[in-house]
């Protein structure tokens, strides 16, 4: 492999020049960095990542904790973390916690610095007390909005907001009859979509009826699936659903295909992350899209910023999302 010292004896300068060169520094000559830019590719230099952060004191990992990976959300938000941390020299240890509070806690027990440097967490069942025992020792941005007040930096959309301009778009079609598929007693972003789903009924001056509101401990196709099935099969079935999720809502679709409830006409339904599945789904799925990749950015900044100062105010970052229409409300 070539060392610093072949890249130098190749472009004509010192060691050092090529050191600032590779390390990103702004004040060498423009010459000089060509030659130097052309070395490192005739050479086919590559930095010892290893020891740059074994000088630094880091490990050079950054661990990624996600409930499911077969969820296609979460999958999705994985590579874009990669790609985000790639450009800051992290590498990414990805672990699956089930959404389960165990799984949580046992995940999080287990790391520490001398594993990795920092932690992007998406938690679903932790509980107030648990987030005093997060990854001690260890910078942690929390994803996902909380009902709790944590001293982490956190990265979210506004879901409650999120969820009311959803429900407000199916009650705009003159939908009356509108269900919620999703409801959960333990996560976080359920209550809060939950209740964006009741303001926007209120606004519209439409009833709350929770027999409309359906609980799905999971949020797989199956479990949409299920749930749109005993919604239809109730006296009063629904003319709109919003799910929690897009594999909620692509599970809700199929259901009506098998009862001939045809989507859009007799069911509006709208998905929740914007996965490239509601996309390609017949019909493709009006859905809110977070945008997953200024997510993964500021996780990974708030990481870095941490990592370099410790004692820096705790921030609060809210990215933007946007509702998508589709064909499962008329939408193009």
């Amino acid at each position: 492999m070539a060392t610093l010292k072949d890249v130098a004896a190749l472009a004509g300068v010192s060691v050092k020049t090529v050191s600032n060169v590779v390390n990103g520094y702004e004040f060498v000559k423009p010459e000089n960095r060509r030659r130097v830019e052309r070395a490192l590719a005739a050479t086919g230099y590559r930095p010892n990542l290893g020891a740059r952060n074994l000088r630094r004191g880091r490990t050079g990992f950054l661990a990624l904790v996600l409930p499911e990976l077969v969820v296609p959300y979460f999958a999705e938000l994985a590579g874009l973390v990669l790609r985000a941390a790639r450009a800051h020299e992290w590498t990414v240890l990805i672990e699956q916690t089930l959404g389960t509070r165990e799984g949580e806690r046992d995940t999080l027990a287990a790391l520490g610095p001398h594993m990795i440097d920092a932690a992007i967490v998406s938690p679903e069942a932790l509980q107030a007390r648990d987030f005093g025992e997060l990854a001690p020792g260890i910078p942690v941005v929390l994803l996902g909005e909380h009902d709790v007040d944590v001293p982490f930096d956190h990265v979210g959309i506004d879901n409650v907001a999120a969820a009311r301009e959803a429900v407000a778009h199916l009650a705009s079609l003159g939908r009356t009859r509108i269900a919620a598929i999703g409801a959960h007693p333990h996560r976080g972003t359920a209550a809060l979509r939950l209740e964006g789903y009741r303001l926007a009924l209120a606004e519209a001056g439409l009833p709350v009826r929770e027999e409309l509101v359906a609980t799905a401990l999971n949020y797989h196709r199956r479990d949409g699936a299920e749930a749109m099935a005993r919604l239809l099969d109730s006296p009063e079935p629904p003319d709109a659903v919003f799910c929690f999720n897009d594999l909620l809502a692509v599970g809700a679709v199929r259901a009506a295909a098998e009862r001939g409830v045809r989507v859009p006409a007799d069911l509006a339904v709208v998905g929740f992350d914007n996965t490239e599945e509601g996309t390609y789904s017949l019909p493709s799925l009006t859905t809110v899209a977070p945008d997953k990749a200024a997510i993964a950015r500021a996780a990974v900044d708030l990481l870095r910023r941490r990592v370099e100062d410790p004692e820096r105010p705790t921030e609060h970052v809210r990215t933007p999302f946007t509702l998508r229409l589709r064909e499962s409300t008329g939408g193009a």
